[in-house]
């Protein structure tokens, strides 16, 4: 699976941020490759996934409360 560390709109990251979800759902990545993937998407887009300490509303939209409960715990957030 091929990450980009910098997406033009939150529409894109929701986008792998699902994807990247998803493969680990189903065995497709491992634990390891679940966080770095995660941390260095958070990391490189942090403006476009967190607005006034919570997700942007297009980033909720997009990805539902069970991937964001992932995402929460791997960037220790809520």
């Amino acid at each position: 699976m091929e990450v980009k560390k910098f997406y033009r709109t939150q529409r894109e990251v929701a986008a792998v941020i699902n994807e990247i979800v998803d493969d680990y759902w189903v065995d497709k990545l491992s634990d390891e490759e679940l966080e770095e993937n995660v941390t260095m998407v958070y990391e490189n887009n942090q403006d476009k996934i967190i607005k006034n300490n919570e997700y942007t509303t297009i980033i909720k939209q997009q990805c539902g409360k069970n991937r964001l409960a992932v995402v929460s715990k791997i960037i220790n957030i809520g």
